[in-house]
């Protein structure tokens, strides 16, 4: 799977402490290889954010994204919970 980022994500990345970013680096390269690992806990979003797929970095931070077509995934956002609001 081809992954792309959006300059909201890459932003928000990089405010992230260094241990946090290396965390997300191997769920990313995870999710590059296999979208549906169980311990990603990736899923469909409702209401809102309809449309948006999320996956687990760890237990507090998620990682939003969109397909982009069957091979290409775009990852738009990063953060807590609060990503979803």
């Amino acid at each position: 799977m081809k992954v792309k980022y959006t300059p909201s994500f890459l932003r928000k990345y990089k405010k992230l402490p260094i241990a946090l970013q290396e965390e997300v680096e191997e769920k990313i390269i995870l999710f590059s290889k296999n979208l549906k690992h169980p311990s990603l806990k990736a899923h469909k979003l409702k209401g809102k954010l309809e449309g948006i797929y999320s996956f687990s970095v760890n237990y507090a931070y998620r990682i939003l994204f969109l397909y982009e077509d069957k091979k290409t995934v775009k990852l738009l956002g990063i953060g807590t919970h609060k990503v979803y609001e």
